[in-house]
């Protein structure tokens, strides 16, 4: 069992940055993979940014690719998203997942936290 809360998520202005933070608990943290994924109202859930264990390895969508950065605590069990440049094509809820060992699925995941940009 894995337990995975966000935070930070609020509304901001275009241009403005903002920090996401995902604490987890149970299942041996530091050994997983952790993703961000957002889903815009009326939109499907889509994949932001993935961190290996011991966060020497990201990916990015490109379409958060060089304002966006993932990055891990593990001796805090957390992984933070911090999002620069932020425009209102980022508005959505931003959740975080725990991948399943050896397979390209997530199967713990976070109850999301609300990110609103103003233009």
């Amino acid at each position: 069992q894995v337990q995975l809360e966000e935070s930070g998520g609020g509304l901001v202005q275009a241009g403005g940055s903002l920090t996401l933070s995902c604490a987890a608990s149970g299942r041996a943290f530091s050994s997983n993979v952790i993703g961000w994924f957002r889903q815009a109202p009326g939109k499907e859930r889509e994949f932001v940014a993935r961190i290996g264990p011991t966060g020497d390895r990201t990916y990015y969508a490109e379409s958060v690719k060089g304002r966006f950065t993932i990055s891990r605590d593990n001796a805090k069990n957390t992984v933070y998203l911090q999002m620069d440049s932020l425009e209102p094509e980022d508005t959505a809820v931003y959740y975080c997942a725990s991948n399943k060992p050896d397979t390209p699925l997530y199967d713990y995941w976070g109850q999301g936290t609300q990110v609103t940009v103003s233009s």
